[in-house]
């Protein structure tokens, strides 16, 4: 095993490919709320921040609480809807996440959904007890905070030094670097590795079997091209 213990992954855009069930769930809950739809990109911005703090960076003129509350019950509905074939795994999610355990790493879930929606995906996956632990932004502080981060650390008995963040936002990387923690970027999901790439991930990926290539020949010792691999 590589000097990392602990794996910890962003589930939607990570994991799960719902990144366009997010936006047409976010366009849908605009309408029915009178409101103007953001642009495909902008939606995508804020994917990775809670559903409260998601609302109010696209549309901070929802100040009244009843406003900000319909427009979150409009957008649970509409992406339960979209749900009922829940989204995908990546490819190579299930076979290199079973890699991880067999080699002895431990795994994290450190998500902007809510607890109810984790819940929900992870019984349809049957993964309920397939992490060591999963933090959601409703019970703690919304990314890019490090709550999430620090609270995953202290349950597992891990030094920062010892874990690494994957994620496809912005606002995983930068959780994970106010946390002291390594990250690898994934082009796939929400964001491009071109915007990533600032917040200097230590690896760069655009498909999820390259972070298992990448992991593998860490453990082996093999020499590995620092936040370049994969793209």
């Amino acid at each position: 095993m590589s000097d990392y213990r602990l794996l910890i992954f962003d589930w939607d855009g990570t994991l799960v490919d719902s990144i366009g069930r997010i936006v047409e769930a976010m366009h849908c809950a605009a309408d029915a709320c009178g409101l103007e739809r953001r642009s495909d990109a902008r939606v995508k911005g804020i994917i990775g921040l809670g559903v409260p703090e998601a609302i109010n960076s696209l549309y901070p003129e929802l100040v009244e609480s009843a406003c900000v509350e319909r427009f979150r019950h409009s957008y649970s509905e509409h992406y339960l809807a979209l749900e009922q074939e829940p989204s995908a795994l990546f490819p190579g999610v299930a076979e290199a996440l079973e890699a991880f355990r067999s080699a002895g790493y431990r795994l994290a879930v450190a998500t902007g959904k809510g607890r109810h929606g984790l819940q929900r995906v992870l019984a349809g996956q049957g993964w309920l007890n397939y992490f060591d632990t999963t933090r959601c932004a409703d019970e703690t502080a919304s990314k890019p905070d490090p709550l999430m981060l620090e609270e995953i650390l202290a349950h597992c008995g891990v030094a920062a030094n010892q874990a690494l963040m994957v994620g496809d936002s912005s606002f995983d990387l930068l959780m994970a670097r106010r946390a002291g923690i390594d990250s690898v970027a994934v082009g796939y999901g929400a964001m491009s590795l071109a915007a990533l790439r600032e917040h200097e991930p230590k690896l760069a990926i655009e498909s999820f079997m390259e972070l298992r290539a990448w992991l593998e020949r860490c453990a082996d010792g093999q020499p590995v091209e620092v936040g370049g691999y994969g793209g």
